[in-house]
């Protein structure tokens, strides 16, 4: 059965997804509460649609498997291969999120049904002469979603430096970075999120495929959250530490949300007008020092996030959601939430309201060298500006986060992540062909 006749037969979709968390760099709380639980038969029928105002993958509930990748243009490749690769990579995107076979960057439309003398279709074909390599013909789209950003050395080498927005300068030097310039930054990133783990690794070796002479790999990270129909009902995830991660998110219900998470119709001063519509993705790979962190009591540890572990709820008393008390004191005088917990340190109202929509995925490769596990977050956090966002929240945790004693900062990133594709557009056209 072919995957377009799967999705005319599977029934409708139920809504999916995850509030959305992170821990470990600037808090950890939700984007949104999903609808009804998704029942697990229904999840590969899901789809979100590539165009759009903004990018697919920011406020899209959270994925349960994902892969993050960073190429590095290839020598003597300029601003013209750049185009041609994001015009490539967006055809492709566009493709498998409506659930079709990689067809090697075929224009909207023009997909032959026709099959050829060996049984192949023509639109199975890649830039490379492949054909899709079947990974996820049995399956819907799964909710995929893919996502693209330029790095600050992009500008340089496509000569566009005159058209870099101010926002991408360095991220500053934090006390807890242990940071491996191998694993860091990038030309070029890209994000893919899907609800399930082969058609998450088809996009991405499609992808890889598509890139072809034009750029190579730099690093790749995977990671993987809660499946949607998982629990009985929606619930906030957990993270490796087995805290619920993900509470207090800015939610797109409320009034400022698109100010805080987007870049404006009409940008601000030092930002370029390509940018509209757009958001900045600072990309975190955060170690959890796991061993040590189970060796605390569970006293101990609800102490250091200032939360109860069994539902989230702040240690001064209601449910996940209720607001914090941090003027309550206890019996012996002392604040019931302390002063160093990492929820007091990373909310919002204590950090002249920065905010930033985390969106992540944790990890695990393994173990260490060291013997220890090699797991943690692939933190990912999306705002209008990294500096009103991330830089005074994870400045404030690397003065006194409780927290910063169980994680280490091995790997950091921020990218630029244009406004979604018009139709008949690919992503990054309004800067590459302007």
């Amino acid at each position: 059965m072919s995957r377009r006749r799967l999705l005319g037969t599977a029934g409708a979709a139920g809504a999916t997804g995850l509030a959305l968390g992170a821990v470990g760099g600037a808090g950890a709380y939700a984007a949104s509460r999903p609808a009804p639980a998704t029942a697990l038969t229904s999840v590969g029928t899901d789809s979100v649609p590539f165009h759009g105002a903004h990018q697919p993958g920011i406020t899209t509930p959270l994925h349960a498997r994902g892969h993050l990748i960073a190429f590095d243009l290839a020598p003597g490749a300029g601003r013209k291969e750049a185009a041609a690769l994001l015009r490539r990579w967006s055809a492709t995107a566009r493709t498998l999120m409506a659930g079709e076979p990689a067809g090697g960057g075929a224009a909207e439309g023009t997909r032959s049904k026709e099959t050829g003398p060996d049984g192949t279709r023509p639109d199975e074909a890649g830039p490379d002469g492949g054909h899709d390599t079947g990974i996820a013909l049995d399956a819907g789209p799964s909710s995929l979603t893919v996502t693209f950003g330029f790095g600050r050395t992009f500008f340089d080498r496509t000569g566009l430096a005159a058209r870099r927005p101010a926002a991408l300068d360095p991220l500053p030097a934090f006390s807890s970075d242990h940071l491996d310039a191998k694993r860091s930054n990038g030309d070029l990133w890209i994000q893919i999120g899907s609800n399930d783990a082969l058609v998450a690794f088809h996009a991405l070796r499609a992808l890889q495929k598509d890139a072809g002479a034009a750029a190579r790999v730099r690093w790749q990270m995977n990671g993987f959250n809660r499946t949607p129909g998982a629990t009985p009902h929606p619930m906030t995830s957990r993270n490796l530490m087995g805290q619920i991660d993900g509470t207090g998110n800015p939610k797109p219900s409320e009034p400022d949300f698109d100010r805080r998470i987007f870049v404006p119709a009409t940008p601000a001063a030092g930002t370029p007008s390509w940018m509209a519509g757009g958001s900045y993705a600072v990309v975190r790979r955060i170690r959890m020092l796991l061993d040590d962190w189970e060796k605390l009591t569970l006293t101990k540890q609800e102490q250091v996030i200032g939360r109860r572990k069994s539902d989230g709820a702040p240690l001064t008393g209601g449910t996940e959601t209720t607001d914090p008390d941090l003027d309550r004191l206890g019996p012996d005088g002392k604040p019931v939430i302390p002063g160093n917990a990492h929820a007091r340190i990373s909310t919002p109202e204590a950090n002249g309201g920065a905010a930033m929509l985390r969106r992540p995925f944790s990890f695990h490769d393994g173990i260490g060298p060291d013997g220890t596990p090699d797991a943690g977050l692939l933190f990912v956090c999306w705002q209008a500006d990294p500096l009103k966002g991330f830089v005074p929240v994870q400045r404030k945790l690397d003065r006194g986060d409780a927290l910063s004693a169980f994680i280490r900062h091995e790997a950091s990133g921020l990218f630029a992540v244009p406004g979604g594709a018009r139709e008949g557009e690919y992503v990054g056209q309004r800067l590459l062909e302007s």
